[in-house]
């Protein structure tokens, strides 16, 4: 089985991806709801949730664990990876490296949470694979928390979403990189934006490519899925088709359940 958890309703976009590339996988989905959002929490308490609810995936029998959460990965994938050495761990960084080769204009934007902004490892990516662009890191708060309420249509976190990005593209940015997979789900209001002045780099389908690397014989069971969460479990069916994601209703297995963790 191959366990994929975030802060919340996010982790579902590469939820989604992963389901697609491996459809006879055995799949459980943990949402922290009780601690959601991640962004602005302090580094030692997302790592303690990462160690905590690592250590239960493994557990329930998951050889393989994905942090569906840039936040999470940012502050404890290591640290994961540290805790379980025998388990194969994939994280999620935003797509430095693949915007900053495309961009024609030599300048990037980065949409990301509070937390992702400020943290080392996206300091990292971007001296790694885009010092020779310029790189607008743009936190932007409570994005996360409207998706999980799935306030998605709203016209006043429209006109917000818009002032966010407007400036970045009059400004040059060529392409804006999703650092929070809950922003996968703006990709409709995005993509208005942004049609034919940028280009929107996600990277969950690049993390269900190194999913299916790593898998091995995890990725070949009875293509169930299993839903999880910390706080209002309900709230994972209620959210598949308000995010588009009715293609996996089909694979759940039983009810949502809460967790004690």
């Amino acid at each position: 089985m191959i366990g994929v958890f975030d802060s919340g309703l996010g982790g579902l976009s590469v939820l989604a991806a992963i389901a697609h590339e491996l459809p006879s996988a055995d799949l459980a989905y943990l949402a922290d709801s009780a601690h959601v959002p991640y962004g602005t929490k302090p580094d030692e308490f997302i790592r303690k949730r990462v160690l905590a609810i690592g250590s239960h995936l493994a557990e329930r029998g998951c050889g393989m664990i994905v942090v569906a959460c840039n936040t999470a990965t940012a502050a404890a994938v290591q640290a994961l990876r540290d805790q379980h050495p025998g388990i194969p761990v994939v994280g999620v960084e935003p797509g430095v490296k693949p915007a900053a080769a495309s961009s024609r204009t030599r300048h990037i934007a980065v949409l990301t949470t509070e937390s992702t902004a400020r943290s080392a490892g996206l300091n990292r990516l971007i001296r790694t694979h885009a010092s020779q662009v310029t790189v607008q890191v743009e936190a932007c708060p409570g994005w996360a928390t409207r998706i999980e309420t799935l306030h998605l249509a709203d016209t006043g976190f429209a006109a917000e979403v818009a002032a966010k990005v407007e400036p970045l593209i009059d400004g040059g940015a060529d392409r804006l990189v999703l650092g929070c997979t809950h922003y996968t789900f703006l990709l409709p209001l995005l993509e208005t934006l942004v049609a034919g002045r940028a280009e929107l780099v996600d990277v969950a389908a690049a993390v269900a490519r190194q999913v299916v690397r790593l898998a091995g014989g995890h990725a070949h069971g009875c293509g169930r899925l299993t839903l999880l969460a910390t706080a209002h479990p309900e709230r994972l069916h209620k959210a598949l088709p308000a995010l588009g994601l009715t293609r996996l209703v089909p694979r759940i297995s039983g009810a949502a359940l809460q967790v004690q963790i």
